[in-house]
């Protein structure tokens, strides 16, 4: 496939339109089956290259299983599902990232994938619900592992770090993608907007209604009372981006025979759609179907948006608000270093001389004792 013409980065000043061509992929993956998904993950792509789009987005841990199950079988039945779902995980980077990258270089697409990820840790076997970011020339660009697993899916699945909470440069824009719940955590949508993100990708295990609070969900295909629709609208407002927003959608007959009778919690009816930077839908949800749930849109948009609301901007107040993130990834091996949220300064001698004669301390002593105390700190 020839190389095409994608949007461009304009200079300031410059308001030309940077049109791009996005999409979700509402596809049902091949439950369990890791080989099966990767293939019809490849036919996928390669389709959104035909419809010639800049950005297919995956839905959430597309490869290869999310655990509908939940709250339906015994802690046994359970543990035996988490094995099955190790057996249809994948490794960042692996070799089924190395057949992907080559699908989205040979159809030109950049690539969100929603993914169980084994551990890359050695000796470990803990999956994460990832997020794998492909660009179109084919490079792995890192990966987003779920920083909060969502009430049971702790069970699961482990937790992210500082190291993902990422944006990734890609030839459309800066792009970056939350998953599911981390879409209500107030200080990581703000963190997403300092990262200066431009395209949003947001992925979901379907749609559903709710019966009155978060707990009471049940399938609810074009349900308003789905709080994915405030949650993504809201999103695009306070962080002035377009959203892709990408669902779960699991007919009955793709479902495992020997899971039919305990998918009770089966929320895989779509929902996919994709809203702009004033929170209004350019697609919305499409329901109960297979299909690129695609449109074009235009990221001069964000400016308009921006003009009037700038979250990080104009309508920041950093004086009275502000933001501290710990971005060190966590090793089994070797120290507990943190980053101080705020750099604490060594006092001055003439402090330090001035506290020495009011609490009557030998002055030598005090400074050998902070010196060894501020030695020490980084590694509390």
């Amino acid at each position: 496939m020839k190389d095409r013409e994608v949007g461009r980065r304009p200079r300031m000043g410059d308001m030309g339109s940077r049109h791009l061509r996005v999409g979700a992929a509402q596809v049902a993956p091949v439950f369990f089956d890791r080989a099966g998904t990767l293939k019809k993950t490849c036919q996928w792509i390669a389709k959104a290259g035909e419809q010639r789009l800049d950005l297919v987005v995956f839905p959430e841990t597309y490869f290869a299983a999310y655990p509908y199950w939940r709250g339906a079988v015994s802690v046994r039945r359970s543990t035996e599902l988490i094995v099955r779902m190790q057996d249809c995980a994948i490794r960042i980077p692996g070799e089924e990232t190395e057949a992907l990258c080559e699908e989205a270089r040979r159809a030109h697409v950049n690539c969100v994938i929603g993914c169980n990820e084994l551990d890359d840790r050695p000796g470990s076997l803990t999956l994460y619900n990832s997020l794998l970011f492909i660009g179109r020339d084919g490079r792995l660009l890192g990966r987003h592992r779920k920083l909060m697993p969502t009430h049971s899916e702790r069970v699961y699945w482990g937790m992210g770090d500082g190291s993902d909470i990422r944006v990734f440069p890609m030839d459309i824009g800066a792009v970056g993608g939350l998953i599911c719940y981390e879409h209500h955590m107030t200080l990581l949508r703000a963190a997403m907007a300092i990262r200066g993100e431009e395209l949003h990708c947001a992925v979901w295990p379907g749609w559903w209604s709710m019966e009155r609070h978060l707990g009471g969900k049940s399938a609810g295909p074009g349900s308003r009372d789905c709080d994915i629709e405030p949650a993504i609208r809201e999103y695009a407002i306070e962080n002035s981006v377009f959203v892709v927003s990408s669902s779960w959608y699991l007919p009955p007959e793709a479902i495992p025979e020997d899971l039919r009778e305990v998918l009770k919690y089966n929320l895989a009816v779509g929902g996919s759609c994709i809203v702009n930077p004033s929170g209004l839908f350019v697609r919305e949800p499409v329901f109960q179907q297979e299909t690129l749930v695609e449109a074009t849109i235009d990221l001069e948009e964000r400016r308009l948006a921006k003009a009037y609301f700038d979250a990080v901007g104009h309508y920041a107040r950093w004086d009275l608000l502000s933001l501290n993130i710990r971005e060190e990834a966590w090793t089994p091996t070797g120290p507990r270093r943190l980053t101080p949220a705020h750099p604490v300064e060594p006092p001055s001698d003439a402090l330090l001389e001035e506290l020495a004669n009011r609490h009557e301390l030998d002055l030598s002593r005090l400074k050998a004792f902070l010196a060894e105390l501020f030695q020490r700190l980084p590694e509390g």
